[in-house]
C-alpha cells in the first residue's frame, strides 16, 4: 500500500478565492490544491507529470459521475467519511506544476458548520489528501494519486486559510438567529455561549429530517 501523504498551502499560496453562484445560494472556493516542481514545507517534491497524471485520473472520476467528497478536519487514512463530509470537488486542473481545483461547499451538518463558523470569522484552512512513494533521499514523489482535499482548522502551514463567504443559512429553518449570533460572536462574549447551542440544534433537525 502507497504511504498517505497530505500536504498543506498558505492563504497567499493557494490563491484561494471564493465564488456564489446560483442567486447567491451556492458557495464554491477554487485554487492551489497542490503544489508541483519545489520543495514543500514536508520536504516533498511532486514532479509536474506525476500531478498532471493525478489530477487527469481525478477529472475522470467526476466525468464519470463519481463524487469526489471532502471532510471536516483531517482524517489520518484515505477513507471518506460521510458523517464528516462538508463539501466535494468539482472539477481540477492543472496550471503549471501546480494542479489547481475548485470545491463547492455542501448543505450538510458539518457544511452547515464550515458556513456559522467563517461567518463568526473563524479561519479555516485547506489541505490535500492522496498517496504516493516518497524517495527518502530526494523527496520525489512517485505513483501520486490525489483523494481529495479537506477542510481544516489548524493547518500545518502557517496562513493556510482560504476565505469564503456565506451561502445558504437563511434558507433553514432557525438560521436567521444563528447568523444573528454568529455575527455578534467576535463582539459579544455572551453570544459565544449560544451559539453551539443552535448549531447542535439546527444539525439535530437536519438528523430528524
Amino acid at each position: 500500500m502507497k504511504p498517505f501523504l497530505t500536504e498543506n498551502l498558505s492563504f497567499d499560496q493557494a490563491c484561494m478565492e471564493t465564488i456564489q453562484a446560483n442567486e447567491g445560494k451556492d458557495l464554491y472556493m477554487k485554487g492551489i490544491f497542490i503544489e508541483g516542481d519545489r520543495e514543500n514545507a514536508n520536504k516533498r517534491v511532486y514532479p509536474r507529470h506525476e500531478i498532471a497524471r493525478a489530477v487527469q485520473n481525478l477529472n475522470e472520476q467526476i466525468t464519470k459521475g463519481y463524487s469526489v467528497l471532502g471532510e471536516v478536519d483531517h482524517p489520518t487514512n484515505l477513507r471518506i467519511n460521510l458523517d464528516r463530509v462538508s463539501h466535494m470537488i468539482t472539477e481540477m486542473w492543472l496550471d503549471g506544476a501546480s494542479g489547481c481545483g475548485k470545491m463547492k461547499i455542501l448543505p450538510t451538518p458539518m457544511g452547515k458548520i464550515v458556513s456559522v463558523m467563517i461567518i463568526a470569522g473563524v479561519k479555516l484552512g485547506v489541505s490535500s489528501r492522496g498517496s504516493g512513494d516518497v524517495n527518502e533521499s530526494s523527496g520525489q514523489v512517485s505513483n501520486f494519486d490525489i483523494v481529495t482535499v479537506d477542510i481544516v482548522a489548524q493547518p500545518s502551514a502557517p496562513n493556510a486559510y482560504p476565505t469564503a463567504v456565506y451561502e445558504g443559512l437563511m434558507n433553514m429553518k432557525g438560521g436567521h438567529r444563528v447568523f444573528d449570533m454568529a455575527k455578534d460572536l467576535n463582539k459579544d462574549r455572551l453570544a459565544q455561549k449560544y451559539l453551539a447551542t443552535e448549531v447542535s440544534r439546527l444539525i439535530n433537525e437536519l438528523k430528524i429530517r
